[in-house]
C-alpha cells in the first residue's frame, strides 16, 4: 500500500506511477492532464509543431520499404498495384497504390526516392503540420498518375506501366518551393534541384516524366493554397483546397478518358 499522495489531486500513487514534479510528486493521470493543457506551438503557416521524429515521413518511408520487400518476395505484388493509364480506368485505386511501389530490379530507384523524401519531408511536415502534409503527399501522388493520363495520347503511353513515389516526391519539391518563397527563403537551390531532376526524366530512359510534371504541379498548387490562406481560414482551406483540387483532377481525367472513347 502506498503512503505517497499526488501533490495535485491528493490521491495515493504507487511507486511505479509516481512522477517527480517541480513541487512534490504527481500521479500519471495528472501528468497527462497537465500535458494536454499546455497550449500547442504553431508554425508560421499554422501547423502544429511536434517535437521529436517526423513520424509521418518515417511512416511513408516504412510503407515504401515494406512494399518493396513484398515486391521482391511476391512476384504478383507489383502487377497488382502498378499503374498505367489503361489500368487506371478499370481499377482507379492504382492512381495511388503505384506510389508505394518501385522497380524491383533497380535498387537505386527506391533509394533515390526515399532520400529525396527524407530531404524535404520533415521540413514540410513540421511547417504545414501532419494532417496537411500527408494530404499533400497523397494528393500529389494521385496528381502524378493523372499527369500520365493527361499526356498519354501525346506520348503514346496508354499502356505504359509505371511505379514509384516520384510523383509524390515532386509534389513535395513543388511544395517546398512555394513554402520557402512564402516564408522569404532563398529558393535558388530548390529551383536547381527541381530543374535537374526534371531534366533527367527527359534524357534518361524508363523514367515517367509525365508523373513528375503532374506531381510537381499538383503539389505546388496545393501548397500555395495552404501557404497563402488567411490565418482565420486555414482550417477551411485545409479541407476545401484538397477536395477542390481532387475534383479538378477527377474531371480532367474523365474528360481525357472520354476523348479517346473509353466510355463507349
Amino acid at each position: 500500500m502506498s503512503y505517497v499522495r499526488c501533490q495535485r489531486c491528493g490521491r495515493p500513487t504507487c511507486p511505479e506511477c509516481q512522477r517527480q514534479a517541480a513541487v512534490g510528486v504527481h500521479c500519471v493521470d495528472c501528468v497527462a492532464e497537465a500535458a494536454r493543457a499546455v497550449p500547442s506551438t504553431r508554425t508560421a503557416l499554422g501547423g502544429v509543431r511536434h517535437d521529436g521524429r517526423p513520424v509521418v515521413t518515417l511512416t511513408l518511408i516504412g510503407l515504401c520499404v515494406v512494399s518493396f520487400v513484398l515486391q521482391l518476395v511476391l512476384p504478383s505484388w507489383t502487377g497488382r498495384w502498378l499503374f498505367s493509364p489503361i489500368l487506371g480506368f478499370y481499377e482507379p485505386w492504382r492512381f495511388l497504390t503505384a506510389a508505394f511501389l518501385h522497380s524491383p530490379g533497380q535498387y537505386l530507384h527506391i533509394v533515390f526516392n526515399m532520400v529525396a523524401l527524407w530531404f524535404v519531408g520533415p521540413t514540410l511536415e513540421n511547417t504545414l503540420g501532419r494532417a496537411r502534409y500527408i494530404t499533400l503527399y497523397l494528393v500529389s501522388a494521385i496528381g502524378g498518375s493523372v499527369g500520365s493520363v493527361l499526356l498519354a495520347t501525346a506520348t503514346g503511353s496508354w499502356a505504359t506501366t509505371s511505379v514509384g513515389a516520384s510523383g509524390a516526391v515532386f509534389g513535395l519539391f513543388g511544395a517546398i518551393l512555394v513554402v520557402s518563397k512564402r516564408l522569404g527563403g532563398d529558393v535558388r537551390g530548390i529551383l536547381v534541384l527541381i530543374g535537374i531532376n526534371l531534366a533527367l526524366g527527359f534524357v534518361m530512359a524508363n523514367i515517367a516524366w509525365q508523373a513528375h510534371v503532374g506531381g510537381l504541379v499538383t503539389g505546388g498548387l496545393l501548397a500555395a493554397a495552404y501557404a497563402y490562406a488567411p490565418a482565420s481560414r486555414r482550417r477551411l482551406v485545409a479541407v476545401a483546397a484538397p477536395v477542390t483540387l481532387c475534383a479538378v483532377l477527377l474531371v480532367a481525367t474523365l474528360l481525357t478518358y472520354g476523348s479517346v472513347g473509353a466510355f463507349d
